[in-house]
């Protein structure tokens, strides 16, 4: 593959895209970066951490206290809070995204106006590079929460549900 044929491409789609294309470029690496780091600590660090829980309950012996509870509820909170990690700031994200694309249509709409402003409503290759400007940093702000979207729901729901399966797992005698 030609690397710096991409490059280049991919400059001029930024360009062509404006400004606001750039954050929403760098505002969907983030949330990538999220989401990997979500998807790997379920694949790599999960099991672990829950095993962790599992190993401390049953070393010991109460486990039908009021004490014992507490105990358990605060062992079901800490694998919680380590699976619910970071996926409020993916769902913020997935919000941002397509924020940052009006965003991006204000400004390119903005740009059609004033090459209105200037030449008349005649200049139609004017006017096309600020429709241009308009709507792909909508389209790339849409894709990109759409794609975010996917997968932050899954991961809520596969943090949910290894939560419930280690609560199943802690045993109240």
């Amino acid at each position: 593959m030609d690397f710096q044929g991409a490059f280049s491409g991919l400059q001029e789609f930024l360009e062509r895209g404006g400004p606001i294309l750039t954050w929403i470029m760098a505002l969907t690496f983030v949330m990538w970066a999220f989401i990997l780091e979500r998807l790997a600590y379920f694949g790599l660090a999960h099991k672990g951490v829950a095993g962790r829980a599992v190993r401390e309950w049953g070393a010991r012996s109460d486990h039908s206290s009021w004490y014992a509870h507490a105990i358990r509820d605060q062992l079901i909170s800490e694998v919680k809070l380590k699976a619910d990690q970071n996926v409020e700031l993916i769902k913020t994200l997935v919000a941002l995204a397509p924020l940052f694309g009006l965003l991006g249509t204000v400004t390119g709409m903005v740009a059609v106006f004033d090459v209105m402003a200037i030449s008349g409503s005649s200049d139609a290759r004017g006017m096309s590079a600020g429709v241009a400007r308009a709507t792909i940093p909508t389209m790339a702000g849409m894709v990109s929460a759409l794609s975010g979207l996917i997968f932050s729901s899954q991961i809520e729901r596969m943090a949910k549900r290894r939560v419930h399966e280690l609560a199943d797992e802690l045993e109240v005698g």
